[in-house]
């Protein structure tokens, strides 16, 4: 048995011999794309290929710990009814043997392409990696081509993560890189065929330029263009918390500019946070026939106390952000949700016009454990506005200091955590809630907070609180399960 075989048939077995206990947490998510059993982090290979949309993802099948990653493959018609497809890469080769790390996806002469970074480790721990390229005809089986790039001098072996697009007839490539001189760098380079790539120099970062001091690594880049603006979107590791800033292990964000394809340059602006909740990490976007830039990500940070999820009792962590589709307005990027995600709404929506007035109150059909919520014409005239779920999470909106705060109460510890953002003025909060995950929308998406929590099973409680007199108008509607 050829040993590509064996890691599936390895993987399938261990995913039948958990299945029932893992379908046994109560924490198991309706709505989101989790992995059938073990760890998932990464979305890879994000597109919309012949009709379907295809979104690959790191997967260890064996432990709730990283490890030699495999390539786990979900797709959708619609983004609201979802097939987990059979593996789509295994670390079966030498130049992959300690995992097929993140990449991504184009299409080419009617195939699909995808690009990923071969992790290898001696026997001493020392790294190597190559830039692979596997391609598809029907999108599920991929013939492995092997490496195309390997590693520049001047940098580690923290050299991964190909984001593969075209551009006025050529191919372009950026890749997460960390230089010897242990500055994170996204580095280009370029192609007529996909296959021979040439070394077009630093996009940003590497000790120079706006981001010369700007941490010690770059993951995950992703450069597009959208609404008149060229948008790099990278995950930069070893930032310091600044004030309201930076307050996860690592970050993910973005900067905007123009790229000059001919010159290899960029020039940009300054970083700014996608999400400023506890748990959103390695976004990666696709252009979809409609037109549309949409994003998902990781909901969780590495190194990040992951080996203290409830979960993991049930044998399964982590799972995907929900789809949103991507807006630069004003040069700073809006996220709202796919508007396809509608589709999972089962009833009509309980809706109250309300007012409240020094005191906390819950009200008729607000209530559940997968639901949306939509808090529209807001107005807190004094003092603070307030939503409480599951007596888990809190989400604070202050008038006097335009500060909104989202707590939850941490699986580590049970001790109450906070991240905050400031706003001009709060007008309209669309919230995703699905049993062990929040996703809070600011503003049409101008801010967002995405977390994981955990509260108790059975508690299905909405709360909403004024300090002194809040007005707001609030829909509700249960959300129904993807798979």
């Amino acid at each position: 048995m050829s040993k590509d075989k064996q890691l599936r048939l390895e993987a399938d077995q261990n995913t039948a011999k958990h299945k029932s206990i893992v379908e046994q947490d109560p924490y198991r998510l309706h709505y989101h794309i989790m992995p059938p059993v073990g760890l998932l982090n990464d979305p890879n290979g994000f597109i919309q290929w012949k009709g379907t949309y295809h979104l690959f993802y790191q997967w260890m099948p064996f432990k709730t710990g990283h490890g030699a990653k495999f390539w786990g493959h979900y797709s959708s018609q619609d983004f609201v009814h979802w097939k987990h497809e059979e593996i789509a890469l295994t670390p079966s080769e030498w130049y992959e043997k300690n995992g097929c790390y993140s990449g991504s996806a184009i299409e080419h002469d009617g195939k699909l392409y995808v690009f990923y970074t071969g992790n290898v480790k001696d026997d001493n721990g020392n790294r190597e990696s190559y830039q692979c390229l596997a391609i598809s005809e029907d999108g599920i089986h991929f013939e492995k081509k092997g490496p195309v790039i390997e590693r520049l001098e001047g940098y580690t072996a923290h050299f991964r993560d190909p984001k593969v697009w075209e551009q006025d007839g050529q191919y372009f490539m950026v890749i997460g890189a960390q230089t010897k001189g242990l500055k994170g760098a996204v580095v280009l380079f370029q192609s007529e065929n996909l296959v021979d790539w040439t070394h077009a120099g630093i996009l940003t970062g590497g000790g120079e330029g706006i981001l010369k001091e700007f941490g010690y690594m770059f993951e995950c880049p992703d450069l597009f263009y959208l609404d008149g603006k060229d948008i790099l979107v990278f995950s930069p590791q070893g930032l310091e918390p600044e004030g309201m800033k930076y307050q996860n292990v690592y970050q993910a964000g973005y900067v905007t500019g123009t790229f000059d394809p001919s010159s290899g340059t960029f020039e940009h602006g300054a970083f700014h946070e996608l999400d400023h909740g506890f748990d959103f990490y390695a976004p990666q976007t696709t252009k979809d026939k409609k037109g549309r830039r949409i994003l998902f990500a990781w909901m969780s940070v590495p190194d990040q106390n992951e080996q203290d999820h409830p979960t993991i009792k049930h044998q399964w962590l982590h799972n995907m952000t929900i789809p949103r589709e991507l807006k630069c307005i004003g040069g700073k990027l809006y996220q709202v949700p796919v508007r396809e995600l509608e589709g999972l709404r089962v009833n009509e929506a309980v809706e109250h016009r309300v007012e409240l007035q020094q005191k906390n109150q819950q009200f008729e059909g607000v209530r559940g454990k997968a639901v949306e919520l939509l808090a529209e014409d807001i107005i807190v005239s004094k003092g603070w506005f307030d939503i409480s779920v599951g007596e888990a999470a809190r989400m604070v909106y202050s008038s006097e200091q335009k500060i909104f705060t989202l707590e939850r109460q941490s699986y580590v510890d049970g001790v109450v955590e906070k991240r905050h953002c400031r706003l001009d003025d709060l007008n309209n909060l669309h919230i995703f809630v699905d049993t062990s995950s929040i996703e809070v929308f600011i503003n049409d998406g101008e801010h967002v907070f995405t977390s994981r929590f955990y509260p108790s099973p059975d508690n299905e409680s909405i709360q909403f609180g004024a300090s002194e007199k809040s007005c707001f108008t609030i829909k509700k509607w249960d959300l129904t399960r993807i798979f």
